[in-house]
């Protein structure tokens, strides 16, 4: 994993708020690697947001924001936290 994206992975894991580090981390893990410039430049977008707007976004508590809109975003919603998280043998 080069540079950015360690630094990516590192903030995805460490955001203060649980539900936020597990989803976030557990989706960086497995996407991190996959994205290009754009996509890492929008999932950064995402980490420098408050935790509460992503979070209330991704379970679509609240529609985010068109500048918010994107291939990342829809990656994670669509992401099944839980089921990543049974078959690495965590639930």
């Amino acid at each position: 994993m080069d540079a950015r994206r360690r630094k990516l992975f590192f903030r995805a894991t460490h955001r203060g708020f649980k539900e936020m580090d597990m989803m976030m981390g557990e989706f960086a893990e497995v996407n991190l690697e996959k994205m290009d410039d754009a996509g890492l430049e929008e999932f950064e977008r995402l980490l420098d947001s408050p935790d509460q707007d992503v979070y209330g976004w991704i379970i679509g508590r609240e529609t985010e924001p068109d500048a918010f809109k994107g291939p990342v975003m829809e990656m994670l919603k669509a992401f099944d936290l839980p089921a990543h998280m049974k078959a690495k043998g965590l639930l």
